[in-house]
């Protein structure tokens, strides 16, 4: 998310609409308890942009730090998210899109042209939102940086969660031999084991890094989590293998030595979605290609909750403790 012109996130260049929406909204930077829904003006469109009558919107951890002003400062009053799905205006046709400036906590959204993809009918609202950011996260990373190859070893760190519950299907779909997981609660572990997880661990367990290595090594690790994890990543990847990091929870993050890396013929990789949506042909293609293993039944994602606008703080706090399993939607037009 990057700072927005105006003092509504979501507003296009050309203004603010006359028009009243309910939103979440932020008026100052701190924890959960900020947001309040509220009566908003509508976004209005500028050049290259598109209006959406959003159905439903999507809650990410990014948007955490966000609210908090650790990631982005911008000018408040603010509405935050950054995926949402609904009806594009002028031809009604079902889009999701990405925010990359945010204001999906709000019924109507401003989104780039280019960061907007239609939905097919074998699709659902739920699901293809569930899809659309940390599923390209997901496929992006294995397929594209990740250059996972048939038969490799996948790791997958907070294997529950929004992107780990689907890199780990994902892995399957793209040939992995073993994909093993890494998850923090018995719950997590058996749902992430539900997903065809080969093995799944404690990442608190002092002997994870021995606990991974044991099958001959990990060829791709795919980390979400950050901080000191990373240490047991590389102690477990096998010659030739990439520690690839797609987000960071928590620091402080770790850095390793050129020898260190050498001695494993080991690399570190690093991840940034914008990349991909500054490509459209390709963010279009890896959307299109979840789209299709959804339809088909081959990719799932699961849906933690949906909350009303008046749940947008509930929801934050429950993503800082590492409490949900998967996404976490809003109802954008329900309230209480």
């Amino acid at each position: 998310m990057t700072e927005a012109p105006d003092g509504l996130l979501g507003a296009g260049p050309s203004g603010l609409g006359p028009s009243g929406i309910r939103a979440a909204v932020i008026r100052r930077y701190g924890g959960p308890e900020e947001f309040r829904a509220e009566t908003v003006p509508e976004p209005a469109a500028g050049p290259g942009q598109v209006l959406i009558d959003v159905a439903l919107a999507g809650v990410n951890y990014a948007d955490l730090h966000c609210r908090t002003g650790g990631y982005a400062r911008f000018p408040l009053p603010a509405v935050l998210g950054a995926d949402v799905i609904g009806r594009r205006r002028g031809d009604g046709r079902r889009v999701a899109a990405l925010l990359r400036t945010g204001g999906g906590y709000a019924q109507v959204a401003c989104a780039e042209r280019s960061f907007t993809v239609e939905v097919p009918d074998e699709v659902g609202d739920e699901q293809a939102l569930a899809l659309l950011e940390q599923g390209a996260t997901a496929y992006a990373a294995l397929a594209l940086l990740g250059r996972l190859r048939p038969g490799e070893c996948v790791a997958v760190t907070a294997a529950a969660g929004g992107v780990g519950h689907l890199a780990v299907q994902l892995a399957r779909e793209l040939g992995a031999g073993r994909v093993l997981g890494l998850a923090s609660t018995p719950a997590k572990r058996e749902f992430v084991r539900s997903l065809g997880a080969d093995a799944v661990f404690d990442p608190a367990a002092p002997e994870l890094a021995e606990l991974l290595a044991e099958s001959g090594g990990v060829d791709l690790f795919v980390d979400s989590a950050g901080g000191r994890g990373l240490r047991d990543g590389l102690a477990a990847l096998a010659p030739f293998g990439r520690l690839l990091c797609v987000g960071a929870r928590g620091g402080p993050e770790e850095a390793f030595a050129v020898d260190e890396l050498a001695e494993r013929s080991a690399g570190v990789l690093g991840f940034w979605l914008q990349h991909v949506l500054d490509d459209r042909v390709l963010f279009s293609g890896v959307v299109e290609q979840l789209f299709r293993l959804a339809g088909r039944g081959r990719l799932t994602a699961r849906i933690d909750r949906i909350v009303p606008l008046s749940g947008v703080g509930g929801a934050h706090r429950a993503l800082a403790a590492r409490q949900t399993m998967g996404k976490v939607l809003i109802d954008v037009h329900r309230e209480g």
